[in-house]
């Protein structure tokens, strides 16, 4: 397939990596530019592209960039895509690592993906957002597999959620089916699924056991478990620059 990416980071260069050594054709984007993605793309042989060429290109669309940066992506990004392209949304809300404080974010109504969905214009599909890039680049393993990886799909449309949960499958992960983009609240950072590379029947039972309408007491546990989750990353983010 042809696949574009926005965003050139953790997540999207490890899937550039993974995509391209499937075969895909993967063109990939950042905010500064092409001539900006020299190295990745001889890391990852993907070809480096406008946002705007990236959203062209693919068969299948990654939004890959920090959550407060989705408003400043162009207002006519997907333009004449067709709207049986799927568009991928991997991000996360990190209020105290990177984001700041999104008020629309904070009373629990709106699911990040939801309120990405509202400024792209177009439907999203949730995924790749609870796994570590690394472990996306390298832990894939073949259907049937002992110690098989499972990644929850969340998204509104059945036909999109197909095709992205086949990608995820042919990547080397189980896809689990994560119900609507309202309910892809139970992959977010502070959950019990976040992070845990869980295999597909105890990431079934996870999902299960959370229910499908988020409580006040389960949103203020999340976002407890979040900021301390936060908290840890900073200080490894720091620790570095100390030394």
């Amino acid at each position: 397939m042809k696949i574009g990416i926005i965003g050139a980071g953790y997540i999207g260069s490890a899937l550039a990596v993974r995509l391209t050594s499937l075969g895909h054709s993967v063109a990939i984007a950042n905010s500064r530019g092409p001539e900006t993605l020299q190295d990745v793309a001889q890391k990852t042989g993907a070809t480096p592209v406008t946002a705007q060429e990236a959203a062209h290109h693919g068969e299948i669309i990654v939004v890959t960039i920090p959550l407060k940066n989705i408003p400043d992506l162009p207002s006519d990004l997907f333009a004449g895509v067709s709207a049986e392209i799927p568009v991928i949304d991997t991000s996360n809300y990190y209020p105290l690592l990177r984001d700041g404080h999104l008020p629309e974010l904070e009373t629990g109504d709106l699911t990040e993906s939801e309120w990405v969905q509202q400024h792209l214009g177009r439907p999203v599909v949730k995924v790749f957002n609870n796994i570590y890039a690394e472990h996306l680049e390298k832990s894939g393993k073949p259907a049937g597999a002992p110690g098989r990886i499972a990644l929850p799909v969340a998204g509104d449309d059945a036909a999109a959620k197909q095709k992205v949960m086949a990608l995820v499958n042919e990547l080397g992960f189980d896809a689990v089916d994560d119900g609507s983009l309202h309910e892809s609240w139970r992959q977010q950072p502070g959950t019990p699924v976040y992070g845990t590379d869980f295999p597909a029947a105890e990431l079934r039972q996870q999902l299960d056991q959370l229910g499908t309408v988020r409580t006040d007491a389960q949103r203020e546990q999340f976002a407890a478990n979040h900021a301390v989750q936060e908290r840890e990353m900073i200080k490894q983010f720091q620790a570095p620059a100390a030394k």
